[in-house]
């Protein structure tokens, strides 16, 4: 896989680099500021670009505007984008366009190393993945028609957002293959997801309506 590396800590970004080398795959730039996030993604149109949110010139969100950017000038760049904190709008910001292909990750999980490459995979295949704390942050943040989910439902919805396989989402309830497929059929049409669509697709749309809600609780 070839992978542009995006973060203003030299010490990341080497760290990263050798990572990802040792993995099997070839770091084709490594930058450090938002601007050039974008001329690496676009010059040498990677399989993914992991970049840090933030990074200079300001240190605010430099890295999540150019990966956003990124996007927008090559739809099919595929961005994994590093944060040292949880921010709800920077996950509503990289899915806005409600399709796959990003991920978005706590600096921590770069220690978990097999989780960490795992995530790479994922987005790079076209998948979504959202750190567990992200996820748990979004928690409350729910409307209708999401409040037609019944707990589990609501429970597979949230292990779909953190990139799950509906394999990986069986392991983690221990419950059958088969019944998480029926659990992601009833989400999907809960949610008005047609059938007919692509469903990887339904996917990253129930994810991105999981994110949006906005009223606080869980279904009892």
């Amino acid at each position: 896989m070839r992978i542009v590396v995006a973060d203003d800590s030299v010490l990341l970004r080497e760290g990263l680099q050798l990572l990802l080398a040792e993995a099997g795959h070839e770091v084709v730039a490594a930058v450090g500021d938002g601007p050039a996030v974008v001329g690496a993604v676009l010059e040498h149109r990677p399989d993914l670009a992991i970049v840090d949110v933030r990074m200079p010139p300001s240190h605010t969100d430099e890295g999540l505007r150019a990966a956003v950017a990124c996007r927008q000038a090559w739809p099919e760049a595929r961005v994994l984008v590093l944060s040292q904190y949880v921010v709800a709008s920077y996950a509503d910001e990289l899915l806005a366009t409600g399709e796959g292909g990003v991920g978005y990750l706590l600096k921590d999980r770069v220690s978990e190393v097999g989780e960490f490459l795992d995530a790479v995979a994922t987005v790079q295949a076209g998948g979504t993945v959202l750190d567990p704390m992200v996820v748990k942050h979004l928690m409350g943040r729910r409307r209708d028609p999401l409040l037609a989910l019944t707990p589990r439902e609501w429970e597979v919805l949230a292990l779909m957002a953190e990139g799950r396989s509906n394999a990986a989402v069986a392991d983690a309830l221990v419950v059958s293959l088969a019944a998480v497929e029926k659990h992601t059929q009833r989400i999907f049409a809960k949610l008005g997801l047609a059938p007919d669509d692509d469903q990887s697709h339904r996917r990253v749309l129930a994810v991105v309506r999981f994110l949006r809600a906005d009223q606080p609780g869980s279904p009892g």
